[in-house]
C-alpha cells in the first residue's frame, strides 16, 4: 500500500522538483506528469518536467502550457542539483530514462518513485509503488483524495482521465472494476469529456502511423503447437518508409490478441541501437516473467523488454520459444 500522507509531506516540505518519466512516454506517463505539475503549481512550487523522449504528437493536447521539455545535457544537467526532489513517474528502473540516467543516478538530491509496476530497482530514496492500481494517474488521483493536498479540478482531472483510460485499454483490462468507474465518474463531474480525450489520443493519427499499422498487421504470424502466440515485426526500414515514429506503435501489439485462440501477443520493434519486444497476454499468463528473462518487466498481462542486440531471426525464435512455455 502507498503511504499517501508521507508522499504529501515530501511534496509540501520541499520547494523545487524535477519530474520525469520513461522513454517513449504513453498517456499515463505524460498525463501523470501534467497532473503532478498542476498539483505543484497550485502549491506554488517550482518544477521542471524533462523527458528523454519528445512528447508524442497525439499527447501534446495534455501539455497545454507547453511545460514538458526534451532533455538536453547542456541545458538541463544543472537542474538535477538545483532542485530539492527528483520525481520518477510511471517507471521504477533507472535505464528507462536512457540519456538522463547518469545525471539521475549521480544526483544527491532526494529521489522518489511514483509507479504501479513490479520489480523496482534500488536507485531512489522513497518508493510509492502499488501494482494494484490501474495506472500512475490513478495513484495521483488517490493522493489528491486521500490527503486533500489540493482540490481536484478540470485541469488535473483531464490528464488523470487520459492516464486511466489508456492504461486500462479504454476500461476493459483486468484492473477495471466498479471503483475505477466511480473514479472516472468523478473526473467527468469536473468537466472531462471522454469523446474529446479519446479522439485526441486515438483518432488524430498521422497518415504514416496508419500505414505502419497496416504493414505490421501484414507481418502478423502465429507460433506454437496450438498457434496460440501471435507476433508482428516492425523494422527501421518500415519507420523510414512510412515516415512514422516509434511512439506510433503504441497499442499495435493488442491486435495480435484479437485473433481467436491467441493468448499471447508480441511486437518486435527494431531500434537504431537494438530492439524491443512488447508482450501482451490474456488470463493469468505472466508475460512479465518472460520479459524479466530478457532484462525487462512490467505487469502480468502487459510487459516489455529492450535489448542492445541486433534483431535477428534467431532472437525472435528464442523469445517465441520461451514465450511458448508460458502460453498455455
Amino acid at each position: 500500500m502507498i503511504d499517501f500522507q508521507k508522499l504529501s509531506k515530501i511534496i509540501l516540505n520541499n520547494n523545487s522538483f524535477l519530474v520525469t518519466t520513461h522513454v517513449n512516454p504513453d498517456a499515463d506517463a505524460i498525463g501523470s506528469e501534467v497532473a503532478l505539475g498542476n498539483i505543484l503549481r497550485e502549491l506554488n512550487k517550482e518544477y521542471f518536467i524533462i523527458n528523454h523522449s519528445e512528447t508524442p504528437y497525439n499527447l501534446l493536447f495534455l501539455d497545454n502550457k507547453n511545460e514538458i521539455q526534451q532533455y538536453d545535457a547542456n541545458k538541463h544537467n544543472f537542474i538535477f542539483e538545483k532542485v530539492d526532489v527528483l520525481v520518477c513517474l510511471d517507471f521504477n528502473r533507472s535505464d528507462r530514462v536512457v540519456s538522463m540516467r547518469d545525471s539521475l543516478i549521480k544526483s544527491k538530491k532526494t529521489k522518489i518513485v511514483i509507479d504501479h509496476h513490479t520489480d523496482p530497482e534500488n536507485f531512489c530514496n522513497y518508493y510509492f509503488i502499488d501494482q494494484s492500481y490501474s495506472s500512475t494517474g490513478e495513484i495521483l488521483f488517490h493522493l489528491i483524495k486521500n490527503t486533500a493536498i489540493v482540490k481536484l479540478n478540470y485541469q488535473t482531472a483531464k490528464p488523470i482521465y487520459a492516464a486511466i483510460m489508456t492504461d486500462t485499454g479504454s476500461f476493459r483490462f483486468e484492473r477495471t472494476n466498479s471503483a475505477l468507474h466511480l473514479i472516472a465518474a468523478e473526473l467527468l463531474n469536473e468537466g472531462v469529456i471522454p469523446s474529446e480525450v479519446y479522439d485526441n489520443i486515438f483518432d488524430q493519427s498521422q497518415f504514416g502511423k496508419i500505414k505502419l499499422l497496416g504493414n505490421a498487421l501484414n507481418s502478423l504470424k502465429l507460433f506454437g503447437e496450438q498457434e496460440q502466440i501471435g507476433y508482428m515485426i516492425i523494422t527501421q526500414n518500415d519507420f523510414f518508409k512510412f515516415k512514422a515514429l516509434e511512439s506510433d506503435t503504441d497499442g499495435f501489439v493488442n491486435f495480435a490478441l484479437s485473433i481467436k485462440g491467441v493468448t499471447v501477443g508480441l511486437l518486435f520493434i527494431e531500434l537504431k541501437d537494438g530492439f524491443k519486444v512488447s508482450f501482451r497476454s490474456k488470463g493469468n499468463i505472466p508475460v512479465n516473467e518472460i520479459a524479466k528473462q530478457w532484462g525487462g518487466g512490467g505487469h502480468l498481462n502487459a510487459s516489455g523488454a529492450r535489448l542492445k542486440e541486433t534483431l535477428t531471426e534467431k532472437f525472435i525464435y528464442e523469445i517465441l520459444k520461451q514465450t511458448e512455455k508460458y502460453s498455455h
